[in-house]
Parts: C-alpha cells; structure tokens; sequence
C-alpha cells in the first residue's frame, strides 16, 4: 500500500522542517510526502529547499497565492497530485513519533477513515525541537515522564501502543476529537467526497464537515489513539472569526445526507497559479 503523506504548512519553516525530519528517518518506497503550502513566503521556500532532510521518497512542494486561511484548498491542491491509495493529513506543527508511519499502514481499514491523536507541548519545548536541539521521536521512556511533571506536555499515553483492534472502529458521527492535522483516509474515499469543502474558509471545522459526509457515504470513524500521536508545537493560537459561521454550517449539514463538498476537488481551476516543485 503506497501512503501520500499530505502536510500543510504556512510560513512555519523551523517547525515543518521538524515534521520533515521526523518524516525522513521512517518514510520511504513507496510512500510520498506533499507538501500543502497555504501561501508561504518566497523565503521560506528557499529555506526549504536549503535545508530539506534527505528522503529514500519523492517529495513535493505545492504552493498557491495567499488568499487567508485557505487550508481545505491547499490540502485540495495537495491531494490532487497525491499517487497514493492511501492519504495522511498531517499539520507542519505536529511532529509525527517514531512508529508513525508503521501505525498508520497497521491501522488503514476498507471503509474507515483513521483519526489520530495528538500531544500538546509546552513553548519551551516547542523552541528546542524547531531549533533542532531536540529529536522528539528518539527520546526516552524518562525524558517523556520528566517533560511531564514539568508541564512541557499534556500527556504520555504515546508511550504505550494499543496492539488491538478492539474499541477503535466507531459508527456514526462523533464531533468530538476530530482532528485534520492527524487523519488518514482511503484516496477513493476522499475522492467520492470530493475532498476537503473550500467553502470552508478561515479557521475551523472543515475536518470535521469531511469527517460527517464520509460518514453519510459509510465510511466509520477509527481511532488512533496511543498508536498514531504527533507532537503538537506550540503557537499562539490562531485568528477565528470565522469559526462561528463554520460551525453553523457543519450544523446544518447534520440534518442532511450530503456526500459531496460544494467547492472541492472537481472545481479546482487548472488554470489557476499553483506552483510545484520536487524537493527530493
């Protein structure tokens, strides 16, 4: 199975080439990394290419005009040029652990989508893992409690894997817990869906619209927990005047059976100005 692992990015360079790092020591033939620029800086990019880690896989950077928070297009654009059967959403802020890769292949299941889980760390530790001082998929079993205690993270249930298959698979639609930044689902499905609504725009509730019309055309929900987790870098949080209306929207559709997304793959426009570029 060929995963495209799809990661969003937006003038973040220090903390996608942490997410890069982590990528490169455990994903190679026949996966892919893409690369889904919401409008970066021309100067990250060049940093980018600078400092890119090596990868034993094809990586892609695909890049459009900023326009605002327009993440649903970026993935969109991203999933677009993605060869995989299988694609893994993962944010430019979250650092995916060491088994990463492996748990998410262990866990893709016919008519499910993955919904991973995430740790949430502290600024301190967010500013040594971006300046390269930290590699948090080699750390150990004590540095993990120690960071703990001292509150640079909100937990440690990534240091046990549930082997099961037991207790993950849900049906129906659960809001809670949603999370794009770490959710893997068939390329078919995503496809049948028509992807991400980029209807949806500014922060909030565009991963939770794709998880509630995968869920009206039969795709259950499998949770990833204490298998998939990412490290979540510190940022201040984000602009979200927008989110009131995009939830209202997600409401609204709750009532319906609505499968495919209004403005989603089959209405990119060809001749709009994305830019792609291999970096490996």
């Amino acid at each position: 199975m060929k995963i495209s692992f799809i990661v969003l990015s937006y003038n973040r360079c220090d903390a996608l080439l942490a997410v890069l790092r982590a990528l490169s020591a455990q994903c190679g033939p026949p996966h892919e990394v893409l690369i889904a620029d919401d409008g970066s800086n021309p100067d990250q990019l060049t940093r980018l290419m600078q400092d890119c880690p090596a990868f034993n896989c094809p990586v892609l950077h695909v890049w459009h005009p900023d326009t605002g928070f327009t993440a649903a297009r970026a993935r969109n654009l991203a999933a677009s040029q993605a060869t995989g059967d299988y694609l893994v959403f993962l944010d430019g802020d979250c650092v995916p652990g060491p088994s990463f890769v492996v748990q998410h292949s262990r866990l893709a299941q016919r008519q499910c989508f993955v919904n991973g889980s995430r740790v949430l760390l502290s600024e301190t530790l967010s500013t040594q893992v971006c300046s390269g001082k930290i590699d948090l998929p080699s750390r150990s079993f004590s540095f993990w409690l120690l960071a703990r205690v001292r509150g640079d993270c909100n937990k440690i249930l990534h240091l046990f894997v549930w082997p099961w298959q037991l207790f993950r698979v849900k049906e129906g639609f659960e809001w809670r817990g949603i999370r794009s930044c770490n959710l893997g689902v068939w390329r078919g499905d995503f496809i049948a869906v028509n992807g991400f609504d980029e209807v949806f725009e500014g922060w909030g509730h565009e991963d939770a619209d794709l998880v509630l019309r995968l869920s009206h055309f039969g795709v259950k929900r499998k949770n990833g927990f204490m298998a998939t987790e990412v490290f979540h870098l510190w940022h201040r949080e984000n602009q979200r005047g927008q989110e009131s209306r995009n939830k209202s929207r997600v409401i609204q559709r709750l009532s319906t059976h609505l499968i495919r997304a209004e403005k989603g793959l089959t209405e990119l426009d060809p001749a709009a100005p994305v830019k792609t570029s291999y970096l490996h």
